[in-house]
């Protein structure tokens, strides 16, 4: 096994103390794995909480800060964060107006986001929770119960964080989150399996020549494997599979948010390349791109691969999404 890490044990508690030296902005709680932004409670804004296992990153973390997240639980690798956590996370940035939980779809964190909720409504805070639900490629799989929460989660953190930070309240902030989420699909694929640290080998089998279709961001497999294939090949099944779901969202000839995201081991040369591809499917099919990220934002460590998030937007939508944001990993406008 060859890691940039001093133990398995001590993995996520390093990276946080390093995100605490590069970032000052950010209050780092490295023991109580709690990340959040120093400004939380100032200009009595909704308080935006999100989290997740480690080993995504920038997700969550990253996106703590102005015009996005006032914090985020990190769990450890691959694990969901526990209620204490998000507890604390809650009442570390409750301002009085409340405060959105935004909860991928995977079971430990639906569980304990639902009981954290709870605790905190016992302890008098208003909580809103927005289930993240985009992942087109299974129903079921061995996280979670339905579909899974993927590369959406991103557009629902920015553009609610962007409603928080203009002083929406909180069932608005809610209200544009889940409007988000309704209004985006994913597909992923991988042309490597991950390893975990605790293991310290592949999380599943993928022979050399061929990719995995439909996979999510815990290693787990997807739908499909076939013979390796060029990208622009990839990129027409992923597209394909985002379009034919995302056709019962109107309206059919409206702009989207477009983002190619890598999965931890794909550079940027080969990101950029696939989103040519992407582009090219897309203005064959007569859908209009208003805006495009492409990089690493939703990861599953070392995942060589990549997933493609459609969002369909509206006038309302995109001015949120081009709003001012500061965090680590996503900025712009300030």
């Amino acid at each position: 096994m060859r890691m940039l890490i001093n133990s398995p044990d001590t993995v996520v508690a390093d990276a946080l103390r390093g995100m605490a030296a590069a970032h000052p902005e950010l209050d780092v709680d490295v023991e109580r794995r709690i990340v959040v932004r120093r400004d939380a409670r100032g200009g009595g804004r909704v308080g935006l909480v999100s989290g997740g296992g480690s080993g995504h990153e920038p997700l969550h973390a990253g996106f703590v800060g102005y015009g996005m997240l006032s914090a985020a639980c990190p769990g450890e690798v691959f694990t969901s964060p526990v209620p204490d956590q998000m507890l604390r996370a809650a009442a570390a940035v409750d301002s009085g107006r409340g405060v959105l939980f935004v909860v991928k779809n995977y079971t430990g964190d639906v569980l304990n986001f639902e009981m954290a909720a709870e605790l905190a409504e016992e302890d008098g805070l208003r909580v809103e929770r927005v289930l993240v639900n985009d992942d087109v490629a299974v129903t079921d799989s061995l996280y979670t119960a339905g579909r899974r929460g993927t590369g959406a989660t991103l557009f629902v953190e920015k553009i609610a964080g962007a409603a928080a930070e203009e002083g929406a309240p909180l069932e608005q902030v809610a209200a544009v989150a889940r409007r988000v989420n309704e209004s985006s699909r994913s597909f992923g694929v991988a042309l490597s399996a991950c390893t975990t640290p605790a293991k310290g080998s592949p999380t599943f089998d993928l022979p050399d020549g061929e990719l995995e279709l439909g996979i999510g961001i815990h290693g787990e497999p997807g739908r499909e494997r076939r013979p390796m294939m060029p990208a622009r090949e990839i990129a027409e099944v992923a597209v394909e599979a985002v379009l034919r779901d995302l056709a019962q969202v109107g309206p059919a000839d409206g702009p989207v948010l477009a983002l190619v995201n890598g999965m931890g081991a794909t550079p940027l040369l080969e990101l950029y390349g696939f989103h040519a591809e992407v582009a090219r499917v897309l203005g064959a099919r007569g859908v209009p791109v208003a805006r495009t990220l492409v990089g690493n934002y939703v990861t599953s460590l070392d995942m060589a691969g990549c997933s493609v998030t459609l969002c369909r937007v509206d006038e309302e939508l995109l001015r949120l999404w081009d709003a001012p944001v500061q965090t680590a990993a996503l900025r712009w406008g300030r």
